[in-house]
């Protein structure tokens, strides 16, 4: 039996990999698979005496490289992930936490990253792997209630980088357990060299160079854009097919849902949209390039002319409340600059008209105003308010209100 510990520890490291490979073709329930992912975990509890050095280093590097990768497809769009936290604390009922979404998003993704980076480069080996191990009991049992209640829809694991159903998200913790479970059971063979010391120093100071790399992307934009309204694509291609988009939203005070065709709801009855929350929504027939209509006040939908429109400036927000009075004498500009130069100047946002009305008394220049989903709005441009740059349906350019063109920068915009 000792003698076929190493081919059996090897036979389930490759059978892991194998299954990772499977999972894209996995996308629901699948028994059989699950059984196969579950016999898997079991075999390094069993024979984790047979993991020798080399195939504890590949555990170790493989396990490190996906945490690097997970944190870095979250940590390019963190709000992103604390938009699916806000998700998850309204489907467990613990909407009190709101408040410190974008908090958790930030520590949650950093400690990933530094779970990763320490097991790749075998820094604090043995905190790592105890850090990976709580980190994924967390994560494969907030999967497996996704997988069977669907409570929230993509759990966001790779950010908006890689889609995966509930299932085959579950499927994956579970081949990474595979993977770790040997790291574990084997967990006082774990040492480096270095001093104590000098591997703090070298863990601080990846952790400082990530915490940079986050604060920057929540600041301006995602150095790296995942979402369908990146710079350089063309919004207004046809689809295959219809396209139909169901949004659900959930009563705050019942908890009972509704589903609505998109985009007969009603978006534009304050005391309604007091009452109810954003849920999620579900996508039937062809690609659809926006994932959402924009209305005017009257309920007629205007997105064919915002994507057939030549030089159009598209000031998003989700909720005009937060606009400072700042970025308010910022926009003035940029819209009176931009209208000399015969652009068309637009909003899209989720408040409700009535507030845009009573803005209007102070704002002169906030004419143009269309209405969508928050949560989609949130798509286009990653901060509020956000400005994106259309040309005929092509995406030129967008900007965080950070980032909003000033002076020489805004004259060279219209040359």
């Amino acid at each position: 039996m000792k003698k076929a510990m190493p081919f059996i520890s090897w036979l389930s490291l490759l059978g892991a990999i194998a299954c990772a490979f499977a999972i894209p073709y996995v996308t629901a329930f699948k028994p059989l698979f699950l059984a196969l992912l579950l016999v898997n975990l079991v075999l390094p509890f069993v024979f984790y005496k047979g993991y020798g050095k080399v195939a504890l280093a590949v555990c170790r590097i493989l396990v490190g490289g996906l945490f690097i990768f997970s944190s870095f497809t979250k940590g390019v769009d963190p709000l992103g992930t604390k938009y699916k936290i806000l998700d998850y604390l309204a489907a467990y009922g613990i909407p009190w936490l709101n408040d410190f979404a974008l908090f958790l998003s930030i520590v949650m993704i950093l400690s990933e990253f530094i779970v990763g980076i320490c097991l790749m480069t075998n820094i604090f080996p043995r905190l790592a792997v105890l850090g990976a191990a709580l980190l994924m009991a967390f994560f494969t049992t907030t999967t497996l209630f996704d997988a069977l209640y669907d409570l929230v829809p993509d759990c966001g694991c790779f950010g908006t980088a890689i889609k995966m159903t509930n299932w085959q998200t579950f499927y994956k913790n579970l081949v990474i357990d595979a993977v770790l479970i040997p790291l574990i059971m084997n967990y006082k063979r774990l040492s480096n060299g270095l001093t104590w010391r000098k591997q703090f120093v070298v863990g601080c100071l990846y952790a400082i160079a990530f915490l940079g790399f986050e604060i920057y992307n929540y600041l301006h934009l995602p150095v790296i854009d995942f979402m369908d309204w990146k710079v350089g694509k063309q919004m207004n291609v046809e689809p295959a097919e219809e396209t139909r988009i169901y949004l659900v939203y959930r009563n705050k005070g019942t908890g009972e849902t509704q589903e609505f065709l998109s985009p007969n709801y009603p978006w534009n009855d304050s005391v309604w949209m007091s009452q109810w929350e954003f849920v999620k929504q579900r996508v039937e027939g062809g690609d659809n390039y926006l994932g959402f209509s924009v209305l005017d006040e009257d309920g007629n939908d205007v997105t064919d002319m915002i994507l057939n429109t030549e030089n159009l400036l598209m000031f998003t927000s989700n909720d005009l409340r937060k606009v400072t009075e700042m970025e308010w004498e910022r926009i003035k500009t940029i819209t009176e600059v931009a209208e000399e130069h015969g652009f068309t100047v637009v909003w899209t946002v989720a408040d409700e008209p009535e507030y845009v009305d009573a803005l209007r008394n102070d704002l002169d220049f906030l004419d143009e105003v269309y209405y969508g989903d928050a949560l989609e709005i949130k798509t286009i441009v990653r901060f509020n308010p956000g400005l994106i740059w259309l040309d005929n349906g092509l995406v030129k350019n967008k900007w965080s209100a950070i980032d909003f063109p000033q002076g020489k920068k805004l004259e060279m915009l219209f040359k």
